[in-house]
């Protein structure tokens, strides 16, 4: 198989173009997130996607990022000691845990937000109205068929 380099953007699959969309666009989003005062890595992305507003066990985090619950407890770790979430008693089992966003946590994601309509923006700029319309169309075609 030929190295990737060996390919030109025009060259590429359509998996390599959304690896690449996806991977890009995350990079933007934690750009602005940091730079709006935010500290954070690419990996943290999975906690703050997922977290709901109630707060979350880890493990249902683990499973709606498809990472194992390990990997998931490490990235909880780091935020908990960046101040963005804290570990509470669940109450509706007090042997469970609930992953809760702090101030911190929910300014952040607010900031998250913000940058996500901005690239929203910017894709409905590039691509028209229309074309984005079409574009998250077929993007939901491609989720729907799982």
């Amino acid at each position: 198989m030929a190295d990737r380099q060996d390919f030109g953007p025009q060259e590429l699959n359509t998996i390599a173009m959304l690896g690449r969309a996806y991977s890009l666009l995350g990079f933007k989003i934690v750009d602005g997130v940091v730079g709006a005062g935010f500290p954070q890595k690419p990996s943290h992305s999975a906690v703050f996607a997922q977290i709901s507003p109630d707060g979350s066990r880890l493990t249902d985090l683990a499973r709606r990022a498809n990472m194992t619950a390990q990997a998931m407890g490490e990235l909880v770790d780091e935020l908990e000691e960046m101040e963005y979430v804290v570990r509470r008693a669940d109450p509706t089992d007090r042997r469970a845990k609930l992953i809760v966003l702090t101030d911190k946590g929910r300014a952040c994601i607010a900031a998250g937000i913000q940058i996500i309509e901005g690239i929203e923006a910017r894709i409905a700029e590039t691509l028209g109205e229309r074309g984005h319309r079409q574009l998250r169309t077929l993007l939901g075609k491609l989720l729907d068929a799982g």
